[in-house]
């Protein structure tokens, strides 16, 4: 059936009958969505895959009708609806407004940029072969759709054609994400395919991702961007794109990303709800009420075993001392203790983790656990490395992560790669993901692997920076940029991410 109607499709727009194949496509994607109900999130993400296309080939649907706007609602729509379903249903129970998991509109976009006073930056890859179009958005893509929403909930639109580009964007990125995985506190050295420089890399996301839409960025450097990214869009350094005079995007503004702008709405409530309940003060200057009972710091645990093949036996994680003296600045700044080596057990962290207000984890991130030709295991991608003991094996993994329940309002990743995990048309299914899922407004996590002594001086900077009353995500930004003065390369101070609340 579904065949059969992607052909009468391609019909219609063979024979330019586009109000035709937009109502078609609508007739789809409601047919689609409809199948997701009361389905568990494993099988509500497979279903949503199947159905990229359907919302890829309306947006182009829409572009080519002149209807921008519409095509942005369709856009969000097609994002992250297994996570919004996950989280409006858990919402559901403690919010003190009615929650529903309606798909977002043009008004409701708007009204969400206005709360979170900020830019909202939303990027759709356009596929090879534009109209005809067949799976999911893995390929090489020949365009790039862009929506600037303003605070003001004013929408402005622009197009890039990625065909004139002598290198692919997905090639780019991963030459980019190549030179960024040199050094790393688990030991981790990529080899290096030949292509462009550094500098070059940095330089040429800027002008496909950001020239095009220059004009419409926010003057005030703390003014707040919000990137919305699709695919290995993801995996972008959006701090440390370079433009033509060698600025770096964070020398000019203040950043943070989601996988859809409605998820900013949903940690909106998840940020009131911690208010309401006295988990966290009120206001941006809640960071200067923390106390030091009100941190969970963990650094360089008694590393577990973890599975390497069904042909050899399974091998000890190698030891920390960086995280660990990482761990132990920030507890002196807070004048506190951190849990390090034989006392950050896995049994302890699950116990403290639903009292604490702020969930620091520096240890080793696993970017590939859960999926079983690099675990064993079939799971959730994902897991931090603790120390096992009691029953449990010291894998805290993205799966036991989102069956939690968070009080915390901010949880920061120090290890590598835990902003990263299997990329599908709901976004990044791993750590960031489970942790928002359990509760936690705002989450910050690695790109990639994260070197020692900068990561130590950007975190303990970053706390410091928070703590005067900055928001989050100003307080990351300074903390980059103090960083910056006394490790300039890129790989050692861009490394982090902001995901969720600001606030």
């Amino acid at each position: 059936m579904v065949e059969i109607a992607v052909m009468t499709i391609f019909s219609l727009l063979a024979a330019d009958r586009l109000e035709e194949a937009e109502d078609r496509l609508r007739l789809a994607i409601s047919t689609l969505s409809s199948m997701r109900s009361d389905l568990n999130d494993a099988y509500n993400r497979s279903i949503f895959d199947t159905q990229l296309y359907t919302y890829n080939l309306l947006q182009q649907v829409l572009i080519h009708m002149g209807k921008h706007e519409a095509a942005l609602e369709i856009s969000e729509q097609g994002r992250a609806r297994a996570l919004m379903d996950l989280l409006t249903s858990r919402q559901a129970s403690y919010a003190s407004a009615s929650i529903t998991n309606q798909l977002p509109t043009l008004a409701q976009i708007q009204q969400i940029a206005r709360q979170q006073n900020a830019t909202m930056v939303e990027y759709t890859l356009v596929p090879e072969d534009e109209f005809k179009f067949q799976g999911k958005l893995r390929g090489r893509a020949t365009g790039l759709y862009i929506w600037v929403v303003q605070p003001t909930g004013e929408v402005a639109f622009r197009q890039v054609d990625l065909n004139r580009e002598d290198l692919q964007l997905k090639d780019l990125i991963q030459f980019s994400r190549n030179a960024f995985g040199v050094r790393s506190r688990g030991g981790f050295e990529p080899v290096l395919s030949e292509g462009p420089t550094e500098t070059e890399q940095l330089q040429k996301l800027h002008q496909l991702l950001i020239e095009p839409i220059i004009d419409l960025l926010p003057a005030d450097e703390d003014d707040l961007v919000v990137f919305i990214p699709q695919e290995g869009l993801f995996m972008v350094p959006f701090p440390a794109l370079k433009d033509a005079n060698g600025q770096y995007l964070i020398q000019q503004h203040t950043i943070l990303t989601a996988p859809a702008i409605q998820m900013l709405d949903l940690t909106r409530i998840q940020r009131e709800r911690l208010e309401v309940n006295g988990h966290m003060a009120s206001g941006q200057a809640a960071s200067t009420a923390l106390q030091k009972d009100d941190l969970l710091i963990v650094g360089n645990p008694e590393m577990p075993n973890v599975w390497v093949s069904s042909d050899e036996p399974d091998r000890q994680l190698a030891s920390l001392p960086g995280a660990e003296q990482e761990a132990l600045a920030i507890a002196k700044f807070f004048d506190t203790q951190a849990l390090t080596n034989s006392e950050a057990t896995e049994t302890t962290l699950k116990q403290q983790m639903p009292d604490a207000r702020v969930i620091h984890l520096a240890t080793h991130g696993l970017l590939e656990y859960g999926q079983p030709k690099d675990s064993g295991v079939q799971d959730v991608p994902g897991a931090i490395a603790l120390t096992p003991g009691d029953g449990e094996d010291g894998l805290l993994t993205a799966n036991e992560i989102q069956n939690l329940s968070l009080n915390a309002e901010l949880v920061v990743l120090s290890a590598c790669n835990t902003g990263l995990g299997e990329i599908t048309g709901d976004g990044v299914i791993g750590l960031s993901r489970s942790l928002i899922t359990a509760g936690a407004p705002s989450v910050i996590v690695s790109l990639w692997a994260v070197p020692d002594a900068p990561t130590a001086e950007l975190m303990t900077e970053f706390y410091r920076q928070w703590r005067s009353g900055l928001d989050k995500a100003q307080a990351l930004r300074r903390a980059m940029l103090v960083t910056m003065e006394t490790h300039p390369e890129p790989r050692d101070w861009a490394v982090f991410t902001l995901i969720g609340e600001a606030k």
